[in-house]
């Protein structure tokens, strides 16, 4: 009996090693992204990011891939309030290319569309084919979740805005492709794990994330990260959050380039430990080549 538990066990531990979860219904951009980076894998819906983080906290699926930000509507919001309270850490990122469709009951043609449900990111970033087709915008959840509710309403005077994969998946059809404002429209996603990743930075650049909290004195934030422009360290990113009950605490989420291996990194989050009355070491993963080649590099982690 207890060898039979045992078994079953160790088999579901070997299923959720090749699972990867996402926010979102099958079809969602966040779903094309996981099975462009991680193909050999199964991907994991799930209703939210918390929920996604928790499929790998536990111990459901190996990896959780979340949408951090994008190349027209800007950061993504929600995933920068669990990053203080979750024990997964970074190991990777990818850049997703977007393109989004509108779609539809197969009966309905593009001149009959009064209204198109999909994910508020979405809607922005598509904000001026909506208004030249005076189209108007319903905010909904998920991007799939809006075409498998336009699937099942069946009023052909409502589209979503989703992917093909999602048109596919739910019977619906394809009225316009590729109607975001810009051809450069990106999803910079981060991978998340219970172990860190423990990348070579000899062999390949790296990245490495952290929050932190400064003290509230003046000029706090100007010197906690003075080390790092003298030690030569580029901060490629930095947003601030407030927090505390009159909103007093000032919140820093941070990527930087390097790996705390290397002396400049080292020294850098020492000097700014010193300054800090918090900080959290969210993870050190490999740069992906979009950020040196853009399209022309392949931008599945690891390659």
């Amino acid at each position: 009996m207890a060898k039979s538990q045992a078994s079953k066990s160790k088999a579901g531990r070997t299923r959720a090693g090749t699972i990867i979860a996402f926010q979102g219904e099958p079809g969602a951009n966040s779903d094309m992204a996981c099975r462009a980076a991680f193909p050999k894998m199964t991907t994991l819906p799930c209703p939210t990011f918390e929920a996604a983080m928790a499929a790998v906290q536990d111990g459901k699926a190996a990896l959780a891939m979340i949408p951090v930000e994008n190349s027209i509507a800007g950061r993504v919001a929600d995933l920068h309030s669990l990053l203080p309270h979750t024990k997964l850490k970074i190991v990777a990122e990818h850049f997703q290319r977007v393109e989004h469709c509108l779609v539809a009951l197969p009966a309905a043609s593009l001149k009959a569309i009064k209204s198109a449900k999909s994910h508020v990111q979405a809607l922005s970033q598509c904000r001026n084919f909506l208004k030249k087709h005076r189209i108007e915008p319903i905010v909904h959840a998920d991007t799939a979740g809006a075409a498998r509710e336009i699937a099942e309403i069946g009023d052909a005077s409502v589209a979503a805005i989703a992917s093909s994969l999602a048109a596919r998946i739910y019977g619906l059809k394809v009225l316009a492709r590729n109607i975001e404002d810009a051809d450069h429209n990106t999803t910079r996603m981060l991978v998340f794990s219970r172990e860190p990743a423990h990348p070579d930075w000899r062999s390949a650049p790296c990245m490495t994330a952290f929050l932190f909290r400064v003290k509230s004195v003046p000029a706090a934030l100007y010197k906690a990260l003075g080390g790092f422009a003298t030690n030569g360290v580029n901060i490629v990113k930095l947003e601030s959050y407030l927090s505390g009950p009159q909103f007093e605490q000032a919140q820093f989420y941070a990527e930087v380039e390097g790996h705390p291996e290397q002396r400049g990194l080292e020294l850098a989050l020492e000097e700014l430990g010193f300054f800090s009355e918090e900080l959290k070491m969210l993870g050190t993963f490999p740069a992906n080549p979009f950020r040196r080649k853009g399209w022309d590099a392949p931008t599945r982690p690891g390659t």
